[in-house]
């Protein structure tokens, strides 16, 4: 039987959204993704919540509740581990728990269970299992799990390549295309900043990508470096080779798979000759962050030419206005640090 499936537009949806479309469009089921993260999601996410939570977890909340009456399941997975001794975040794990606590308007939840930390067999396993609740043919199955590989091996070069998610899944036409992110007049930005040399200000931005890719939870803060003249690099564009060789001078491993990837690309932008500026945003209450954070922050101190770096922490209290003022200070701290 033909179903419709729901997509909340957070968390790992950034990610995993164009694996997780092939196989279940493979299957002859239809995907339909939520709307844009607006002020009306977050507030139906935060009603539901408890205050402890982080504002993405609000989010995802809220666009689940926004996908109640028009799927016939919601897509909630159970992320434990996408890599062998590495694991995502708690909450992330919790979750299918928490949005049937917490949305009891929600129909039906699919939360397949995604642990790849010792092997793949209890993976795949289970993507058989949820490719059964849909169709007894198991080579039809196995086919779908082939396009889902392929699909994210194509998605994972255009992220390499430069293209954000959201631009790399209209590219393989798995999203309608954005409309305009917003015009200088209303980013608050009037002219962007005059480069004063040969060559454009180059600023690594870290940070999750239900914050730096969600344009209202990020406070667009990529469309507004790009405004103030500034070329961005963000950790998805670096090769897995690169952020492990840069993880890797840790004297534990990080053991959280994103947060060893904000600290091997965040060592790796604080080298001297890299980017000019290393902007961290991270969310109120994320404890990974924290200690990710002070770690990247005691790296820039000792760095040779001591690369700026600056951390911006949002929650659902967050004012643009402030967020633009710090901007503009790093902007100006990290142009003079290049013509150094």
């Amino acid at each position: 039987m033909r179903e419709t499936i729901g997509f909340p537009r957070a968390l790992l949806f950034y990610y995993y959204y164009p694996a997780w479309r092939a196989f279940f469009e493979s299957l002859g089921q239809i995907c339909v993704v939520s709307g844009e993260t607006t002020k009306a999601v977050i507030d139906s996410g935060i009603k539901v919540t408890v205050d402890e939570a982080c504002l993405p977890v609000k989010a995802f909340h809220g666009h689940a509740l926004s996908l109640s009456d028009t799927c016939d399941r919601v897509f909630v997975p159970r992320l434990v581990s996408v890599e062998k001794k590495a694991y995502i975040c708690p909450k992330l794990m919790g979750l299918p728990d928490m949005v049937r606590q917490n949305c009891s308007g929600i129909r039906r939840i699919l939360d397949p269970c995604i642990d790849m930390s010792r092997n793949s067999r209890a993976y795949k396993r289970e993507v058989y299992a949820t490719g059964r609740l849909f169709t007894g043919n198991g080579r039809k199955i196995h086919a779908a799990r082939e396009r889902a590989k392929q699909t994210y091996q194509a998605f994972a070069k255009l992220l390499q390549g430069g293209l954000a998610p959201i631009d790399a899944m209209t590219r393989l036409d798995l999203l309608d295309t954005p409309g305009d992110n917003g015009s200088r007049s209303s980013l608050g930005i009037s002219t962007p900043a005059k480069a004063e040399n040969n060559r454009p200000l180059v600023i690594g931005l870290l940070g999750h990508p239900y914050i730096i890719y969600d344009s209202f939870l990020g406070m667009n803060v990529m469309e507004r470096l790009r405004l103030m003249g500034a070329h961005v690099v963000t950790m998805d564009m670096l090769s897995p080779q690169v952020i492990e060789q840069e993880a890797a001078k840790s004297k534990k491993r990080v053991f959280w798979t994103i947060g060893r990837k904000l600290l091997g690309a965040g060592y790796y932008f604080l080298k001297p000759g890299i980017v000019d500026g290393c902007l961290l945003m991270s969310s109120f209450a994320c404890g990974p962050d924290a200690f990710i954070g002070e770690f990247l922050q005691q790296e820039s101190i000792r760095s040779e030419r001591q690369v700026p770096f600056m951390t911006i922490t949002v929650d659902e209290h967050t004012g643009e206005a402030g967020v633009l003022t710090r901007l503009e200070a790093f902007i100006d701290i990290s142009e003079r640090s290049m013509l150094r």
